[in-house]
């Protein structure tokens, strides 16, 4: 079955206006879940709390755009959604480092330190790249005519770095079969992912 065609960022957008096409959020929160979870979680916080920033992050985001507060034209989406979650994971990392009194040995709970606006958008865009790529491996799986083997097979050495050998032992398959899997998944994951990328205008 081929791969429906990614819905753009702008018309995701478009679909949060109305508030009774729920279909519209729930595809917006699925694109970016993953995303603001991976972001939580490389600035410190535990998975159930980055998963907290990120359902928190969402609302607000919602709520905000639904107010008029984000415009296109002026500034990259990410930027925007990544201010949003940078003050809920700031207060969420605060409230790691207080005692149940709310204060640290030497006083005071000390102000979590947080990277600066450049290294905070590389590990957005790390975390962007990551969740592309799985959902791409997750069209692959689903699509894909290939067999279940040959599959198998291009996942151990392409994402578990196996030899062709030692996948063709455990799939059962010929090494001359482990070398075409590759070579045709190798390719459609490319078109799934330079897809998927492209459907991510406002954040490229």
């Amino acid at each position: 079955m081929p791969a429906p065609l990614p819905i753009t960022t702008s018309v995701l957008l478009e679909s949060l206006r109305n508030e009774r096409d729920q279909s519209g959020w729930t595809a917006f929160s699925d694109r970016y879940w993953p995303v603001l979870v991976g972001f939580g979680r490389k600035l410190g916080l535990q998975e159930s709390d980055a998963a907290d920033a990120a359902q928190w992050t969402l609302t607000e985001f919602l709520r905000l755009f639904r107010d008029g507060k984000y415009e296109r034209g002026r500034g990259r989406l990410s930027a925007f959604v990544i201010g949003i979650a940078r003050n809920r994971i700031r207060t969420l990392l605060r409230q790691m480092h207080r005692t149940p009194h709310g204060l640290n040995e030497s006083g005071p709970a000390d102000e979590p330190a947080m990277p600066d606006d450049s290294s905070l958008t590389l590990i957005w865009e790390q975390e962007r790249r990551r969740a592309i790529l799985q959902a791409a491996l997750a069209e692959l799986r689903r699509s894909s005519r290939m067999s279940p083997a040959g599959l198998r097979a291009f996942e151990l050495v392409a994402l578990q770095s196996l030899s062709p050998q030692e996948a063709a032992r455990e799939t059962g398959i010929s090494v001359d079969d482990v070398y075409l899997a590759r070579h045709r998944c190798t390719r459609r994951l490319r078109e799934l992912v330079a897809s998927l990328t492209e459907a991510w205008e406002l954040d490229a």
